[in-house]
């Protein structure tokens, strides 16, 4: 599989299905031997500091918290979900200390930039950190959105431009 570098300028995507309906991996680490991803479905994308942004959130028990929190860059890896829709939520429920998420599901790691992506992938953001910050419960205006946080920690927050995007040449 290959990937053809494109501009963020040339993305013609719904941010709506692709993160909220498709689902995609957060993906850090500096190898494709010492990286950890995860599934997710809540994000954002956009303009900022006049940059085009991606914006993500990890729970900080989460496996791949580590990973982004010692990177300066992760990829997100966006796949037809249809057909990854069982790796999909196979990564988002079961942790990297526990399973080595390729091998189970079958994808292939590759080194992209400065960091790991995943060959199978339609669509790759390779992102850089630009601004993080824990969520704090006493900045909710909206108490009822506390109740994704009963049994799960507050997310941290992470503002990345998007440096480069990769779109698979496959047909």
């Amino acid at each position: 599989m290959s990937f053809v570098k494109t501009s963020t300028d040339e993305l013609n995507v719904n941010p709506f299905e692709l993160i909220g309906k498709d689902w995609f991996l957060i993906t850090a680490g500096d190898s494709a031997e010492n990286y950890n991803t995860m599934t997710a479905s809540w994000g954002a994308m956009g303009e900022m500091w006049g940059k085009h942004m991606f914006l993500c959130a990890i729970r900080p028990n989460r496996h791949t918290y580590g990973f982004v929190e010692n990177s300066e860059y992760f990829t997100v890896s966006c796949f037809d979900p249809e057909k990854y829709r069982q790796m999909l939520s196979f990564c988002g429920s079961r942790s990297g200390r526990d399973y080595d998420k390729a091998k189970e599901t079958g994808i292939t790691p590759v080194k992209i930039e400065q960091s790991v992506a995943f060959e199978e992938a339609d669509m790759i953001l390779v992102c850089r950190k630009m601004y993080a910050q824990d969520m704090d419960e006493s900045c909710f205006i909206d108490k009822d959105a506390l109740k994704f946080y009963e049994k799960d920690p507050l997310h941290k927050m992470y503002i990345s431009e998007i440096v480069s995007v990769y779109k698979s040449d496959k047909k």
